[in-house]
């Protein structure tokens, strides 16, 4: 009797519980979704610009699913610009071919199709050669996705422990006593960014340096842009966890918000090609916050982009702090009126 009376008090607080039914029943299903819709689209076929080609290997390369761009007037930085997979220049006893390899399976998949397409054919006399644009051919996957996981450790952390620290704020009454001055709400915000946003400073700094020289991740750009990148997104993470806080009312809850906000953007964080997603996907992609991040990380630190290659990435992300610290000083009306 006294066990069913316990069984019946938990069900009675579960059943008060939105929140976590909602996460219990509705969360699994909303990343299984998103799992069975990535892993679900269409591969993108690969592109590659032929010069000098004659018709006999244009049909064979289109005959093993390459899709073909014929260009006589090409060179290397067009490849880079234009962003096609390849480069296949013929001349006379050579085949010339220039990888972009922004992706190494990508770089792979282009390598053997053209072999399977040209090797029966040509003549023993032919000559081979490769180039790449991006790395070489000792280049690996993690090479590409690991300037894109810094991003996501820093994004996480700081969300995570700023959100229970302002959690721990409110619930404990300092929040309260706060607005019991003539404090304003933008000052309690601002002043609540810069303490905390040192930590984040301080943890954002550590995980680059420690990638960078102790782990030996792939590093060609200025790492004063990998930090500064880094730090637009801990300051987005900040804000975001600061905002999301006052929506929780335990720290249960405020790690209930984990696989609703956090866990989603990993699909998006440029681990899982965007392009090869339906449309309605890459549009959710486009307004996460970490999309942007791992597209500028991933450009400074495998590919050498400079600041101004990044420059539009860095201000959406800076546009998503100024947001999400509009929205915190807004939430703080329900507090008090100023």
């Amino acid at each position: 009797m006294r066990v069913f009376a316990l069984v019946t008090r938990i069900f009675q607080q579960m059943r008060r519980d939105k929140r976590t039914l909602a996460l219990l029943f509705l969360a699994p299903l909303l990343i299984l979704s998103l799992m069975y819709f990535i892993f679900d689209s269409d591969e993108t076929d690969l592109t590659l610009v032929v010069s000098n080609g004659h018709t006999q290997l244009i049909e064979k390369l289109r005959a093993v699913d390459f899709h073909i761009i014929e260009k006589d007037d090409f060179s290397k930085q067009n490849l880079k610009t234009e962003d096609y997979d390849g480069w296949l220049d013929i001349r006379q006893n050579q085949f010339e071919l220039t990888l972009l390899n922004d992706s190494p399976s990508t770089a792979q998949a282009v390598r053997m199709k053209l072999t399977q397409a040209i090797q029966p054919e040509s003549p023993s006399t032919m000559k081979f050669s490769t180039e790449y644009v991006y790395g070489n051919e000792d280049t690996v996957i993690f090479d590409i996705f690991s300037p894109m996981l810094i991003g996501y450790f820093v994004f996480f952390f700081v969300f995570l422990i700023t959100g229970i620290a302002l959690l721990k704020e409110r619930t404990s009454g300092t929040l309260e006593r706060l607005l019991a001055t003539p404090i304003k709400r933008s000052e309690i915000v601002v002043g609540y960014m810069i303490g905390y946003g040192l930590f984040a400073l301080i943890q954002t700094i550590i995980i680059v340096f420690f990638s960078i020289y102790v782990l030996d991740i792939v590093h060609v750009g200025s790492i004063w842009l990998v930090l500064l990148t880094n730090i637009l997104l801990a300051l987005v993470s900040l804000s975001l966890g600061a905002l999301l806080s006052s929506f929780a009312a335990s720290e249960f809850q405020m790690m209930q918000f984990i696989p609703l906000v956090i866990v989603p953007q990993v699909f998006f964080s440029g681990i899982f090609p965007l392009d090869n997603m339906v449309e309605w996907l890459q549009n959710i992609g486009r307004i996460m916050p970490i999309y942007y991040a791992s597209d500028a990380l991933n450009g400074v630190m495998y590919k050498g982009y400079t600041f101004s290659d990044i420059s539009t990435d860095l201000a959406i992300l800076a546009l998503f702090a100024v947001v999400f610290i509009t929205l915190n000083i807004i939430s703080l009306k329900k507090y008090r009126s100023l």
